[in-house]
């Protein structure tokens, strides 16, 4: 019988996994009435967590590295925050390390994991790109392993479905009679693209050619994921690359921001010059009234920090490494609207 997760708990339930983590862990902020709907799917399901503040069998220090691209933008700061609140209420100590976008912080920890073997048990990416050796070199090393956001990976991996999503954002604005579409491409400084960035990209393409069409050579605009990189790619089109798209899919919503900032500055309007979608459901999404499609990026976080600690504290009971894809859902707000032209 295959063995019951948070996440399955969490869709019994009908509540998020960070909510289900805080009532199985006994922990505030947990109404009776969630509390009661986690207690009766976890007893349905025969679910038991790792007992909080339970050290390793047989640990070395008690300590779990979080390591994120940068963790200055907001995906990498909420991922982050809710994996430090599961791996801390499971008795450990969380060690946030930032690669800060440069490849040569990625190589001096991934070349050769055994200096970080020294100092953590455990290892939690969020949407790193590790290369081929890097990955080898990892598994290779004694450590524990989950991520967020990486598939193919043979650990413990949860994540969306990037090309799904991308795909989902591209036809909306198809179905909305959007055949000039851009592509703001979230990436890197420095050290590259993060994992999702050649997903969304492909998921785009393969939306285009359904529809027997091919991106514009001049729309695919490489952005960082940042408000100003938005704001400077959506600059670049408008100013240098001829006939404007009548639609832009942003590679994350805060590239999506940044368009929006330029196509004031420009003196153009959304929707009714630019239709615009972007991914993540940002907090400001909202208050933007920004169309996008929106991902769990809490609970992506707290579900592999839950299967990293279930590793680390009941290794006998882990069964093999999976890949975990939790839904995304569209969320139309009021940058999109039906192609007039």
């Amino acid at each position: 019988m295959k063995r019951a997760t948070i996440k399955d708990v969490a869709t019994l339930s009908g509540l998020s996994i960070c909510t289900v983590s805080r009532a199985l862990r006994g922990l505030p902020k947990v109404s009776p009435v969630a509390q009661a709907k986690v207690e009766d799917a976890a007893e349905k399901l025969g679910y038991r967590p790792s007992a909080a503040a339970s050290r390793l069998r047989g640990g070395r220090t008690g300590a779990v590295a979080i390591v994120v691209p940068t963790a200055t933008t907001w995906y990498f700061s909420q991922a982050a925050e809710a994996a430090e609140e599961i791996i801390a209420d499971g008795g450990l100590d969380p060690m946030l390390v930032s690669l800060r976008g440069q490849e040569e912080v990625q190589s001096r920890i991934f070349d050769d994991p055994a200096d970080l073997a020294q100092k953590v048990d455990g290892l939690l990416m969020i949407d790193v790109d590790l290369t081929p050796h890097q990955t080898a070199a990892l598994s290779a090393s004694g450590l524990e392993v989950a991520s967020v956001g990486m598939h193919d990976v043979p650990w413990d991996n949860v994540g969306i479905d990037n090309v799904a999503a991308a795909q989902e954002a591209t036809n909306k604005l198809l179905a909305l009679g959007h055949w000039d579409i851009a592509f703001l491409a979230g990436t890197q400084t420095g050290n590259g693209k993060t994992r999702a960035t050649d997903e969304r990209r492909q998921g785009f393409e393969l939306a285009l050619a359904e529809h027997d069409a091919v991106p514009h050579p001049d729309w695919v605009v490489e952005a960082g994921y940042t408000v100003e990189g938005g704001r400077q790619a959506m600059s670049e089109l408008i100013r240098h690359r001829g006939n404007l798209p009548t639609a832009v899919f942003a590679g994350c919503d805060e590239v999506a921001f940044g368009a929006l900032m330029a196509l004031k500055e420009h003196g153009l309007s959304c929707p009714e010059d630019i239709s615009l979608i972007g991914i993540d459901d940002h907090p400001m999404s909202w208050v933007l009234g920004l169309t996008t499609i929106g991902q769990p990026v809490a609970d992506e976080a707290a579900f592999a920090a839950t299967l990293l600690l279930e590793r680390l504290q009941k290794p006998d009971e882990a069964g093999s490494p999976a890949n975990h894809l939790l839904p995304t859902v569209l969320a139309e707000r009021t940058t999109t609207r039906r192609h007039r032209g």
